[in-house]
C-alpha cells in the first residue's frame, strides 16, 4: 500500500491497489464501494482500438475509466461523479505517481448525470461531446438490501427513474454514431433496453455467470447511438471454471486488460 498526497488530511481510511498487473493505480476508500471485476468488464466492454473522448458515468475512484486508458493507449477520458467523497477519490486516483503515464489523458468531472438541458451542460456535459459513454448504475432499488455505509449506499441504491435519465444524457453527450456500454443486474434488462430504445441501436448483450452451471450475476449491453439494428446475444463470459476454484483464462485476460470483452 502507497499513500496519497492528494487527499485531505481527514480523508476517510483508504488503500491504494495494483490494477492490470501494476499497469494503473487506484486510490479507494477502505469502507463503502470498491472497484472490482465489474468495472474491468465495463472497461473492457470498449473496443481495444478506441482512441476517442470517454465519459464515465458514475465513475467512482475511476476504476473503469483508468482500465480503459490502460488498454487504449490513444483515448482519452473524463471521471464523471456526483460524490464530493468519491470524486476526491478519483482526484487522488489520478495524481497517483503510478498512474503519471495516464493522468494526462483523463479528468474528474463533480456532476450530477441525471441533470438535462441547459443544467447538464453548464455542469459540464457539452451536447456531442463524446465519443463514448460507460456507465455502472446503482444496483439497488431504495428499499432493496440498502446499506446503512453513505458512501456504498450512493453507488449501490437506484432512485426510480433513475435508468432513464442516465441514458437520457449518455444520448444527449454522445456524438452521432457513439457507443454506449452498461453494465447491470439480470433483474434491470428490461429497465435498460427500454432507456436505449429509440436512442440507441445495434445493441450487444452479453452474460455473466460465475461458473458454467450458474445463472447470470451481470448482463452488459453494448449500443450505438441513432443505430437501427436489432439486439444480439453474444457468447457470454464465464468467470470461473466448473469447480468454482480459480478463474477462467478469458477472465484473467479481461481483468488484466489483455482483451476486449466483445472480441475488438
Amino acid at each position: 500500500m502507497a499513500a496519497s498526497t492528494a487527499l485531505a488530511p481527514d480523508t476517510p481510511a483508504h488503500t491504494v491497489d495494483a490494477f492490470h498487473r501494476g499497469r494503473f493505480w487506484l486510490v479507494q476508500p477502505r469502507q463503502g464501494h470498491r472497484a472490482g471485476m465489474d468495472a474491468m468488464m465495463l472497461a473492457a466492454a470498449v473496443p481495444s482500438g478506441f482512441s476517442g473522448r470517454l465519459a464515465d458515468f458514475g465513475a467512482g475512484a475511476g476504476a473503469a475509466a483508468l482500465a480503459m486508458l490502460s488498454r487504449c493507449p490513444a483515448a482519452h477520458a473524463v471521471l464523471v461523479e456526483r460524490s464530493a467523497e468519491m470524486a476526491a477519490f478519483a482526484a487522488a486516483t489520478l495524481a497517483h505517481p503510478g498512474n503519471a503515464h495516464l493522468g494526462g489523458r483523463a479528468s474528474v468531472l463533480k456532476a450530477d448525470v441525471t441533470l438535462a438541458g441547459k443544467a447538464r451542460a453548464e455542469a459540464g456535459l457539452a451536447d456531442n461531446s463524446f465519443d463514448f459513454v460507460i456507465m455502472n448504475p446503482p444496483f439497488n432499488a431504495a428499499e432493496d438490501r440498502a446499506t446503512p455505509d453513505a458512501l456504498r449506499r450512493e453507488a449501490h441504491v437506484t432512485e426510480d427513474g433513475l435508468f432513464e435519465r442516465w441514458i437520457r444524457s449518455a444520448a444527449a453527450v454522445v456524438k452521432p454514431r457513439g457507443g454506449l456500454a452498461a453494465i447491470v443486474r439480470p433483474e434491470q434488462l428490461v429497465a435498460i433496453l427500454d432507456a436505449i430504445e429509440g436512442r440507441f441501436g445495434d445493441a450487444e448483450m452479453l452474460c455473466v455467470h460465475p461458473r458454467p452451471d450458474a445463472a447470470a450475476i451481470r448482463i452488459i449491453v453494448r449500443a450505438v447511438l441513432g443505430a437501427r439494428g436489432k439486439l444480439s446475444i453474444r457468447p457470454p463470459l464465464t468467470l470461473h471454471g466448473p469447480s468454482g476454484n480459480g478463474p477462467t483464462e478469458r477472465t484473467e485476460m479481461i481483468n488484466n486488460g489483455l482483451a476486449s470483452l466483445f472480441g475488438d
